[in-house]
């Protein structure tokens, strides 16, 4: 089942957001400097096989922002190598930088796929990923990447790390639009008791479009809906504030950037604002709360997030635990890490598939193309690719959902497996 959902979707909006400058559409490379034949290497040789993981390391959205994926397939190529790696082949990871930008995205992946020779791309993170169909047209499987943009609802041999049911033939979703559930808001709803949800945005295109996204998945729900918008430049969290507290919200939804999060929850704890749940999203589910919250003690509390993927901090599960042990090193923890890691055993489940006949970017494109209800060891909820001509009106969806409790960190709320909604499918664009 896949898990697109309207409040996750629509993240690529936010990126715009964060970004505030144009991104380059990135230089198009002639579709001959992607074509040549591929070889099975024998595992006898013991030669590498190599993967590449392009993230927008340096955008100028800031350091780190899209890091998360990359590190944790890093780090699980890691401890694969450290263990024989894939049927005595070591994994060789080739890094690229795309700076965030659509012309560093077309060098980077010119490398990767025509220099480097890379089986697949793993884990990729890009803000503007203006290469995509030169990868497709490559037929080089793309395993387990962030949907930033449209691309894993477009091009075929990408495979996103949620799933698709597009037909993935060039144009995006069905007639250029995408659909995406409102499990989230129903989860609220049905086990919550929440009947008013705020949406708090820029007076920005992009914050604005996605709050629109929100609010529409929010009515489709029954809710109230209260819109808040400030000022980019000159934000008035205060007034917001107040009138949270007057309209008596349940919930609160934002389009806004970290530094706006944390200014608004710092007016929603001087204004003694009481929600619900204050709701952020897969890429805002860090171990590095405290430090982003710090000056709001009771909003930081009512932080909720929502996922396709397991709670990081789930440590009594077996796969997480793996996870967190292999990921000891690093100084923050985050959701984004563990997706980066289930991308990297994705690709790894399917090379080993290909030992046989040999690693080629053709036997792991096949097996991707294969794969259904993949869970990563129960990491992920089944992600599926399908290719149905007309968009689902509705869907059974499930979701993952955590709280921040200071002293316990991210605290899982439910089974993710079990925590399934028949929801409806809403268009939206991006």
């Amino acid at each position: 089942m896949p898990r697109r959902r309207l409040f996750r979707a629509a993240e690529a909006a936010l990126a715009v957001l964060l970004l505030m400058v144009g991104t380059a559409c990135g230089s198009r490379l002639p579709e001959s400097d992607f074509e040549h034949r591929e070889r099975a290497t024998p595992a006898q040789d013991g030669t590498p096989i190599r993967v590449g993981i392009v993230t927008s390391a340096t955008s100028p959205v800031g350091g780190g922002t899209f890091t998360g994926p990359r590190d944790g397939a890093k780090a699980y190529f890691e401890r694969l190598n450290a263990r024989g790696g894939v049927d005595g082949r070591r994994i060789e990871v080739r890094e690229c930088d795309d700076g965030g930008s659509g012309v560093g995205n077309n060098t980077c992946v010119h490398r990767l796929i025509d220099e480097d020779k890379v089986v697949a791309l793993v884990a990729t993170t890009a803000l503007d990923y203006a290469a995509a169909s030169r990868v497709s047209h490559a037929r080089v499987p793309d395993i387990g990447g962030q949907p930033l943009g449209a691309a894993y609802d477009t091009w075929p041999h990408l495979y996103g790390i949620y799933g698709s049911l597009a037909p993935r033939r060039g144009t995006t979703g069905w007639g250029g639009k995408q659909y995406g559930g409102t499990e989230v808001y129903r989860y609220f709803k049905r086990e919550h008791g929440a009947r008013t949800a705020a949406v708090v945005s820029y007076n920005q295109a992009a914050s604005a479009a996605y709050a629109r996204l929100v609010e529409q998945g929010l009515k489709a729900e029954g809710y109230k809906v209260v819109t808040e918008q400030v000022d980019f430049a000159l934000p008035n969290f205060r007034a917001v504030a107040a009138d949270l507290k007057e309209q008596g919200a349940d919930l609160v939804f934002d389009a806004v950037d970290s530094h706006g999060n944390a200014q608004l929850c710092e007016a929603m704890d001087a204004a003694g604002v009481e929600v619900t749940a204050k709701v952020t999203n897969v890429q805002n589910w860090t171990s590095t709360v405290p430090d982003d919250y710090k000056d709001a003690p009771r909003c930081r509390n009512a932080l909720w997030a929502t996922g396709a993927s397991r709670n990081f901090e789930d440590v009594g599960n077996a796969a997480v635990r793996e996870f967190r042990d292999a990921t000891r090193s690093l100084k923050t923890h985050s959701q984004w890490q563990l997706e980066g890691w289930a991308a990297a055993k994705w690709f790894t489940n399917a090379a080993k598939s290909c030992t046989p006949q040999g690693v080629t970017r053709g036997c792991v494109d096949a097996y991707m193309n294969h794969s259904q209800d993949y869970t990563a060891d129960g990491l992920l909820l089944p992600v599926r690719f399908e290719r149905l001509a007309e968009p689902p009106k509705s869907r059974r969806t499930c979701l993952s959902v955590a709280r921040w409790q200071d002293g316990r960190g991210w605290v899982s709320q439910s089974d993710m497996d079990h925590t399934c909604f028949d929801v409806p499918q809403l268009p939206y664009q991006q």
